[in-house]
């Protein structure tokens, strides 16, 4: 059985985790078909959008680091290494995507699973979700990007707050606190992820990669290398067809026909 699910259909792929059993926990087949999926994705010019998704009650309770199938075979663990070598390189992929990157999640986001959520471009949230940085109940820091999403969503107190209680922030909470785009009815979750997605898939592409890689730069960048990032974008951009299609549809008042182009 496949780890992850790989569905396309109008410029937008949904990716499944799919090991419900355990509210799909990672373990290092689920890295690397979620890995693969992404690479499928990123690779695809008709794919211009993508869904993250949980199968069952769950959306990723985090790594499977006990299981039989796990991380974990038995004996010490050298997390150093497993981040290093499976989880690091996933959340820098799902950063790095030039095409804009949904979570739908529909149930639990623990662990190095809120992490796999924050890393999306946009959370949206069944109402009955909840996001939990279980981490200090087992003697460990939060990864995976967390002690990096935290403080810049919500802010240095109530970042520690979450990492240091690893309290369950229920969805509407996160939404408020900002931690999250928007928390919606359960049987809405992916009607909401899905109106969303075919409306990027139709935006020009090109363009909504390199917002991402302005915004991610702007964490670090001073002013000045911000400016001289947005000139190199904005001359990247200005050579694209879509730019073209943009202002021969503002001059002609009508909507743009966008092609990722």
């Amino acid at each position: 059985m496949t780890t992850v699910l790989y569905a396309a259909e109008a410029g937008v792929a949904t990716l499944t985790l799919n090991r419900p059993e355990s509210l799909n926990s990672v373990n290092r087949q689920l890295h690397s078909d979620l890995r693969h999926a992404l690479d499928r994705a990123a690779g695809d010019s008709d794919v211009r959008c993508l869904i993250l998704t949980g199968a069952g009650r769950g959306f990723c309770s985090g790594a499977d680091i006990v299981g039989p199938a796990g991380v974990s075979t038995g004996g010490p663990l050298d997390l150093a290494e497993i981040l290093d070598t499976t989880w690091n390189p996933l959340i820098r992929a799902m950063r790095d995507l030039p095409k804009p990157m949904i979570a739908a999640v529909n149930g639990i986001a623990a662990g190095a699973g809120a992490s796999i959520a924050l890393a999306c471009d946009f959370v949206i949230a069944a109402k009955s979700a909840s996001f939990i940085q279980a981490f200090c109940k087992i003697g460990l820091v939060p990864d995976a990007g967390s002690t990096w999403f935290l403080p810049r969503h919500v802010g240095r107190a109530r970042a520690a707050a979450l990492a240091l209680l690893g309290d369950k922030l229920p969805a509407e909470q996160a939404e408020s606190w900002g931690l999250i785009w928007k928390a919606v009815d359960d049987d809405k979750l992916m009607d909401e992820a899905t109106k969303l997605a075919r409306h990027l898939a139709t935006q020009p592409t090109k363009a909504l990669g390199l917002i991402k890689e302005a915004l991610q730069s702007a964490e670090t960048n001073t002013l000045d290398q911000q400016l001289d990032l947005e000139r190199d974008l904005q001359g990247e951009l200005s050579r694209t067809e879509d730019f073209k299609e943009g202002v021969a549809a503002f001059r002609e008042k009508r909507p743009a026909k966008f092609t990722g182009r």
